[in-house]
C-alpha cells in the first residue's frame, strides 16, 4: 500500500504536479490551495466543491496532519495560553495577547517543540530540543489563536509575534515558509509588516532573512549590552558576539523594511547599572532601533532576580535621555506561565 503525502508539506508546483498526476484538472490545485490555506479546512469532506469522487481520490492518496487544543487558560489580565498537541504527542504553546483599547490582538506562536539553546533564564530552554514544527504547524497556530479572538472579541488577529518556544532562525526554512503562507493571497492574506521574528541572534541567517523576507520585523534578544555579561546569560553569544550581531543588523537595516528593536530583560543587579545602560546607547548608534525593556518573569529553578521598579525606570530613563527610543513592557499573563520565557508546557 502506497504511503500517504502530507498534502500541506507541499509547494504549490509540487500540489499541482501530484494532482495532475491523479487526473485532476488544472484549475482544482488552486480551489485546495484555498480550502487548506484560505479557509483552513483540515478535512477533505469539508470540500463542497469538489465531487465526491475527487474528495475520496484525496484521501486515499493524501493526509491533513493537525494540531489539536489540549488546555487553555486564562489570566487575570485576559492573556489567554494555549497548549496544542501536535500529530505525534508533542506539545507546544502559544499567546493570546489582546488590547482592546489599542484594537491590537497578538498572536506569540512557537517554532519549535522545546528549544536547543540554553538560556539560563528561560524555562523553554530547559525542555532541550524536541523537534521541528512543520510550516502547517505554526501556520495552524494562528488560525486556532485567530478563531478564540473573533469568538471572544469579534476581530482577527493584528499582529503575529515568532515569541514562544523555540528559536525560529533555526528552524529558518518553516518558519519562512509559514510566513509565505500567512501573507499569500491564496491564505489569510496578512501584511508581512504585522509579523515579527524575535531571535537570540544567528548572525548569518539575520543577514539571510534580510534577503529572503526584507518586510518582516526582527527583534533580538539582547539582554546585556556586553560580551560577558551576554554569554554569561545566553550562550548562543559565545559564536555570535555581539559585535558580529551589530554587523548583521546593520546589513538587515540596510536591505530590509523591517524594525529592528532590542529586548532586554532587566535583572536586579546584573544588567540594570548606569554602565550597561551607555553600552546599550552605544549599540544603539548603528541604526534605528526601539529598545524594549522587560520585566523578569520568575522561573523554577533560576536564581535571578527581576529589577526593581526604580532600577528599571532610573535605566530606561538614562537609554531615554541619550536619544533611543525605549519602552518598559508589563508582562502579561504570568499568572499562568505565559510570560515571556515561562513557556514549558506547565499547568
Amino acid at each position: 500500500m502506497q504511503k500517504k503525502i502530507d498534502i500541506l508539506s507541499l509547494a504549490d508546483q509540487e500540489l499541482q504536479t501530484e494532482l495532475f498526476s491523479l487526473g485532476f484538472e488544472k484549475y482544482r490545485s488552486k480551489q485546495i490551495r484555498e480550502w487548506l490555506w484560505k479557509h483552513a479546512v483540515r478535512s477533505f469532506e469539508l470540500m463542497s466543491n469538489l465531487s465526491k469522487e475527487h474528495r475520496t481520490k484525496l484521501s486515499d492518496y493524501f493526509y491533513i496532519p493537525t494540531i489539536e487544543l489540549d488546555k487553555k487558560q486564562t489570566s487575570n489580565d485576559g492573556t489567554v495560553k494555549f497548549r496544542f498537541k501536535l500529530y505525534d504527542g508533542k506539545l507546544i504553546e502559544s499567546v493570546l495577547i489582546p488590547v482592546e483599547d489599542k484594537e491590537r490582538y497578538t498572536v506569540c506562536v512557537s517554532s519549535q517543540a522545546g528549544c536547543s539553546l540554553t538560556c539560563s533564564f528561560c524555562a523553554t530552554g530547559k525542555m532541550g530540543l524536541l523537534r521541528q514544527l512543520s510550516v502547517s504547524e505554526i501556520f495552524d497556530q494562528y488560525i486556532l489563536v485567530n478563531e478564540e479572538c473573533k469568538s471572544r472579541y469579534g476581530k482577527n488577529l493584528s499582529n503575529i509575534v515568532f515569541m514562544g518556544m523555540g528559536e525560529p532562525l533555526l528552524n529558518y526554512k518553516n518558519v519562512l515558509g509559514s510566513i509565505q503562507r500567512l501573507s499569500s493571497e491564496d491564505g489569510p492574506n496578512l501584511s508581512s509588516k504585522r509579523i515579527t521574528i524575535s531571535t537570540a541572534g544567528i548572525s548569518k541567517i539575520i543577514k539571510k532573512l534580510a534577503d529572503d523576507n526584507p518586510n518582516v520585523n526582527l527583534a533580538l534578544s539582547l539582554h546585556a549590552a556586553n560580551d560577558e555579561k551576554r554569554s554569561e546569560m545566553m550562550p548562543i553569544n559565545e559564536t555570535n558576539s555581539i559585535s558580529s550581531l551589530m554587523e548583521s543588523l546593520k546589513y538587515f537595516s540596510k536591505h530590509s523594511t523591517g524594525k529592528i528593536s532590542f529586548e532586554y530583560i532587566a535583572f536586579e543587579h546584573f544588567n540594570d547599572y548606569a554602565s550597561d545602560a551607555k553600552n546599550l546607547v552605544k549599540l544603539c548608534s548603528h541604526f534605528p532601533v526601539i529598545v524594549n525593556v522587560i520585566e523578569f518573569n520568575p522561573v523554577t529553578g533560576v536564581d535571578y532576580e527581576k529589577s526593581s521598579e526604580e532600577r528599571i525606570n532610573a535605566f530606561a530613563r538614562m537609554v531615554r535621555e541619550s536619544g533611543v527610543m525605549i519602552t518598559i513592557r508589563r508582562s502579561r499573563g504570568k499568572d499562568i506561565d505565559a510570560a515571556c520565557g515561562q513557556l514549558a508546557n506547565r499547568v
